[in-house]
């Protein structure tokens, strides 16, 4: 099962779209698996950092990006944020893995260059506590500039930068 999130609740059908921020790449309907789902539960304009501690990573980033934490996924958001995340509903559209091609494995990012129909619609509220029940860690920070900034001049490798053009500037 693949699905698509959203802060809309009644889409219909999902038409391939460009990307804003990639003109020259076709226009595709994007879908994410279970595995990876967790990645999708905020704000849509929330802008996030996540860190996955797995079995390559060196002891070094592993107490650089994991000291004190037994959580495997860290996701890492803006505390002005915090309000919103707590209050906002989600809707977790289904659709059926027939017509989609693995885009990006380490992301669980999906592509289709159809038309699609979701197959049902969940309404998912209580954000952070599914999170939680995941085992995964929820930080808060003022800002996320100095995080971004260790990840990207480490050899770091599984993480993944969620909406940063909306984080708070330096």
């Amino acid at each position: 099962m693949l699905y698509h999130f959203s802060e809309v609740s009644d889409i219909q059908i999902f038409i391939p779209r460009e990307k804003q921020n990639r003109a020259e790449f076709p226009a595709v309907v994007w879908a994410i698996d279970e595995e990876h789902e967790y990645s999708y539960y905020f704000p849509r304009d929330c802008p996030r950092i996540i860190c996955k501690k797995t079995d390559s990573i060196s002891d070094e980033n592993k107490e650089k990006f994991f000291k004190h934490s037994n959580a495997d996924i860290i996701v890492t958001v803006e505390s002005s944020w915090y309000p919103r995340i707590m209050n906002q509903i989600m809707y977790r559209y289904h659709f059926d893995d027939t017509n989609f091609e693995l885009f990006d494995p380490t992301a669980g990012y999906y592509i289709s260059y159809q038309v699609t129909k979701p197959l049902h619609i969940d309404r998912m509220g209580c954000l952070m506590e599914r999170l939680f029940k995941k085992g995964i860690e929820l930080r808060f920070t003022p800002n996320l500039y100095p995080l971004r900034e260790a990840i990207l001049t480490s050899d770091f490798k599984e993480f993944g930068i969620h909406r940063f053009n909306n984080a708070t500037k330096v």
